[in-house]
């Protein structure tokens, strides 16, 4: 059983690194590419609806923050 469990979170572990890397190729081909992509505006949206959110926007991406550095 801890096998799998082990088999499970390593593939999740390399999706998770793929998509990393994608979102970083994706925000340099928007720089150099006038976003072609639309990368870029993408993340712009999604930190304004945090932004929009006030303080309860605020402490939901420090969550996030704080999960994903662990």
């Amino acid at each position: 059983m801890n096998k799998a469990f082990e088999t499970v979170t390593a593939f999740i572990g390399d999706i998770t690194s793929l998509l990393k890397g994608l979102v970083v190729l994706g925000i340099v081909v928007g720089i150099l590419f006038d976003d072609y992509f639309g990368v870029i505006a993408g993340i712009g949206d999604l930190m304004s609806k945090f932004g929009d959110a006030g303080f309860a926007g605020l402490l939901a991406l420090m969550l996030i923050v704080f999960w994903y550095k662990k």
